[in-house]
């Protein structure tokens, strides 16, 4: 091998080579093969995974919260790189929407509330206090 470096932000490898049987230089381009996800809906429709849906539904639970942005891009690259890692072409969304509430659970609990919400199409009051009571529980165990 004659050279090698990185090309389109590293995302590639361009080789320069040279065959030792006669000689001739040739050039190689190596690309990563990225999986590429599905999105099962609960009504069996797909469509591809998308990192920005997950970014947007996090940021409007965490609106007028004290969470950075960093914050949300960092759980948004946790979440995708989970997924990958399980090495299924195909998820459902269901499976997302868990990932995202257990993190935003952990990170801020009104923006865990406002998620869990709509996600779970709560319909009236008492299925939120069920959740703050069940927040709230958990707190007083995790404080003794």
């Amino acid at each position: 091998m004659l050279d090698s470096r990185p090309i389109r932000d590293g995302e590639a490898i361009k080789r320069r080579r040279e065959c030792l049987s006669c000689g001739r230089r040739f050039t190689t381009f190596e690309e990563i093969e990225e999986l590429k996800l599905m999105v099962v809906k609960n009504d069996g429709r797909r469509e591809p995974f998308d990192r920005n849906k997950v970014l947007r539904g996090m940021q409007v639970a965490c609106e007028k919260r004290p969470i950075s942005m960093d914050a949300l891009e960092e759980i948004t690259n946790e979440i995708e790189q989970a997924l990958i890692n399980r090495g299924e072409r195909e998820v459902r969304s269901s499976d997302i929407g868990e990932m995202v509430m257990e993190r935003l659970k952990q990170l801020d609990q009104v923006a865990y509330v406002r998620f869990a919400s709509v996600y779970r199409q709560f319909e009236d009051a008492t299925q939120f206090r069920e959740l703050v009571n069940m927040l709230t529980r958990q707190r007083r165990q995790t404080q003794k």
